[in-house]
Formats: structure tokens, C-alpha cells, sequence
């Protein structure tokens, strides 16, 4: 089956240090309409079906939706975590990468529908249609699913863990390398020999016997062709703008973060680049080894990302979630992680020289072998952490909450600052299982 990748929207990047940022986003206007009124906002759509919505990256979290008109609207990376769309029309939208945790989406028309990346973790969709819908590599843990149709659709890679597809139509359904399906309720789910399982076999009765499943033999079809929606070019209206912002169109797309390679390769051509990502949603995003150095990420969600060598050296990272993330051996030298949720965050071998790790919560996070020498840990939280064989030279621990932390072995010098406030010394370091070096 032929799978192209999502066509997204340029972030912001200059792509020389004599260019401007691009200031690109949702269109101001429509976002404003939509959500003052949806009546209004349907009657605008009947007006003016041919108008192209753009509501990319545009915060809708937690708003009322309920039966609007947002068929083929680009919502590529809008949040709308916690909204109402029950019996909203999203025929063919844009909504790669969209963040839609928790959201109320019952009897939704999602036919034709671009998921492709969405975040749909705990999603309650029940009755919806998502025939022929692309959701590829989409997260649907714990989504209801009950009475879907689902016929066709495309859930390559998606995550499927304890996903609700209860009487659900899944004939034709791609499961191809989707993750959990064997942990997913599929209690009298249709499936027919047109449903591909994760090991890219046809599905049999037996297999669907085996998952209180029923099973329909019907004709040999070939699967749909998913292709992304078309993006129209952004719409710069100068009154719609941030005070100040320069208007430079991008000569160039710009590959999406999640593509890796592709994304490393152009931060090679461009190493100077400016890259700007504030509030970015990437839970569960596999960026391993990504290319993110000096990137402004503020904001920005990474719960359970793999980071693992990833490069986010110099990178603002202020009130950034990490929350279980996995970051063995990433560089995070004089990165500014003021106020970061490293909770549980996996910091094997990291580096983290030199970083503003001030205020940070790092509760039970693992620092084995971390560097942190120089680190700024003032008032930060490391209960329970696991410190063992860090490198702690020069670092500041005013304030920090030590409570459960694990040092054995870790490195401390004579210009470590205890959580006293006092400079460490020799028994300090013998009290806490550490390893005392006296420059």
C-alpha cells in the first residue's frame, strides 16, 4: 500500500542568519469566529464552502465544538485536547499531529480524514466514522472506539493499547506493524479477509474467534491510496500579526521534527538556522538522535518521547514536560531547563553541563553516569533520584530537595554548593555515599 508522508506546514525558521523569522500560524480571523460562535461559524462555511480554513497550530483546548462545519480545515498541530467535536463534521481534515487527548468526539464524521501522528489518548469516540480515515502511527491508547466504523481506514503503526473497538466495522482496516492490537477489546468487532493484522497477513476466522470477533469473507479489494490533503499557502494579514513580527514567506517547505533524517539533513544545510517551536506537541514522538541544538522549545510537550543521543545543546527549554521520556546519552549542554518536568525522565549518560536546571522536577528521574558538572540545580526537586556515578562538580544545589536521592559514586568537588547553600566538603560527600575531589 502506497503511504505518503503528511504534507505540514512550515514552522518558524530562518534559514540564514540574515533572515527574518517567519511568523506563520492560524488564521486569526477564523479562529476568533469559531470560537465566539459555532452557528455563526457553519453559516460562514454554507456562505463560503470554497474558503480555505487554516487553523494550524491553532489552542482550542477544552472548547465547544460540538456539530461544526470543520470539514477540510488544515488543524495540523491544533490542540484541541479536552474539546467537544460530538457530531462535528471533519470530512477530510488536516489533522496530522493534532492533539485531541481526552477529547469528546462522538458520532464525528471523520471520513477521509488526515490523522496521520494525531493524539488521540483516551479519545471517546464512539458511533464516529473514520471510513477510509489515515491514521498512521496515531496514539489511540485507551480511545472508545465503541460501534466506529472504521471500514478501510489506515491505523499503520498507530498504538492500540487497551483501545475500545467494541462492535466496531473494521473490515479493511491496515493494522500493518500497529502496536498492542493483541491488548486492544475487540468484543464483536467485524474484521474480514481485507483487514491486514500487524504482521501484514490477512485476517481469518480463527484469529477473530480467538478476539470474540466476527469475521465476513467478502470480495479481494486493493486498499485505498492515502494521500494527504492538499495545504493552501499561508494567508499573512498584517492586523492578524505579532507586533513587530518581520512577514517573510518560506522559499522552501520544511520537514516535519518527527522525520528525523529528513530534519537532520537540513539542520546540516543550515546550521546556523534559527528554529522557533514554543508549545510544540510531541508526546510519544520517536526522535532519536534528533537535531534540536539552540532550538527555542518552550513550552513544549515531550511525555514518553524517545530522546534517546538526541542533541539539544544551548536549546530553551523553560517549562518543557519530559515527563518518562527516555534521553539516555542526549546533550543537553547549557541547555535552559528552568522549570522543566523531568519526572521519571530516563538521563542515563546524559549531558547536562553547564544547564539552568532551576526549579526543575526531577522525581525519581535517572542520572546514572549524567554529567552535570556547572549544572544550576537551585530549589530543584530530585527526590528519589538516581544520581549514581553523576558528575556533580560545580554544581549548585541551593534549595534542591535531596529526599530518597540515590549518590553513590557520584562526582563532588570542593565548588559543589550543598542544598545548605554551603560549599561541599569531604564528609558531606562521605555521608551521601559520594566521591569527594578536592578542585
Amino acid at each position: 500500500m502506497k503511504i505518503h508522508s503528511p504534507a505540514i506546514p512550515a514552522i518558524i525558521l530562518a534559514l540564514t542568519l540574515s533572515s527574518p523569522t517567519i511568523a506563520q500560524a492560524y488564521n486569526r480571523d477564523q479562529l476568533k469566529l469559531l470560537q465566539k460562535s459555532v452557528a455563526e461559524w457553519n453559516a460562514m462555511r454554507s456562505q463560503q464552502p470554497e474558503l480555505a480554513i487554516d487553523l494550524y497550530k491553532a489552542n482550542l483546548e477544552d472548547a465547544n465544538l460540538k456539530g461544526a462545519n470543520l470539514s477540510k480545515a488544515n488543524l495540523s498541530k491544533a490542540d484541541l485536547s479536552g474539546a467537544s467535536l460530538d457530531k462535528a463534521n471533519l470530512e477530510g481534515a488536516n489533522l496530522s499531529m493534532s492533539y485531541l487527548k481526552k477529547s469528546n468526539m462522538k458520532q464525528v464524521n471523520a471520513s477521509h480524514a488526515w490523522l496521520a501522528g494525531a493524539n488521540l489518548n483516551g479519545a471517546f469516540m464512539k458511533d464516529a466514522s473514520l471510513k477510509a480515515a489515515n491514521l498512521a502511527g496515531a496514539n489511540l491508547r485507551w480511545a472508545k472506539l465503541n460501534g466506529a466504523d472504521l471500514e478501510q481506514a489506515n491505523l499503520k503503526e498507530a498504538v492500540l493499547f487497551e483501545a475500545d473497538f467494541e462492535s466496531a466495522n473494521l473490515r479493511g482496516v491496515q493494522f500493518s506493524k500497529a502496536r498492542f492490537l493483541e491488548n486492544a477489546l475487540l468484543k464483536d468487532a467485524i474484521l474480514s479477509n481485507n483487514t491486514l493484522l500487524p504482521s501484514g497477513e490477512p485476517a481469518t476466522r480463527g484469529w477473530a474467534t480467538r478476539h470474540d470477533s466476527r469475521f465476513v469473507r467478502e470480495e479481494v479489494i486493493a486498499p485505498p491510496e492515502f494521500v494527504p490533503p492538499a495545504v493552501a499557502a499561508p494567508v499573512f494579514i498584517p492586523e492578524n500579526m505579532p507586533s513587530g513580527s518581520p512577514q517573510t514567506v518560506p522559499s522552501k517547505p520544511v520537514p516535519d521534527v518527527r522525520e528525523v533524517d529528513a530534519w537532520n539533513a537540513m539542520r546540516k544545510e543550515n546550521p546556523e538556522s534559527k528554529i522557533e517551536m514554543n508549545e510544540e506537541k510531541l508526546g510519544h514522538a520517536e526522535l532519536s538522535g534528533i537535531d534540536l541544538r539552540k532550538a527555542d522549545l518552550s513550552k513544549s510537550d515531550f511525555e514518553r518521547s524517545n530522546l534517546d543521543k538526541a542533541n539539544l545543546a544551548g536549546a530553551s527549554l523553560a517549562g518543557v514536560n519530559f515527563q518518562k521520556a527516555d534521553m539516555k546519552e542526549a546533550n543537553l549542554k547549557g541547555a535552559n531547563l528552568e522549570g522543566a518536568i523531568l519526572d521519571r525522565a530516563y538521563l542515563k549518560n546524559a549531558d547536562l553541563s553547564g544547564t539552568n536546571l532551576k526549579g526543575a522536577i526531577l522525581y525519581g528521574a535517572m542520572l546514572y553516569g549524567a554529567d552535570l558538572d556547572g549544572a544550576n540545580l537551585t530549589s530543584a526537586s530530585l527526590f528519589d533520584a538516581n544520581l549514581e556515578k553523576a558528575s556533580l562538580k560545580g554544581a549548585n544545589l541551593t534549595g534542591a530537595t535531596l529526599t530518597g536521592a540515590n549518590l553513590t559514586d557520584a562526582l563532588i568537588s570542593s565548588t559543589t554548593i550543598t542544598p545548605s547553600g554551603n560549599k561541599a566538603t569531604k564528609s558531606w560527600a562521605s555521608l551521601n555515599n559520594a566521591v569527594f575531589i578536592d578542585k
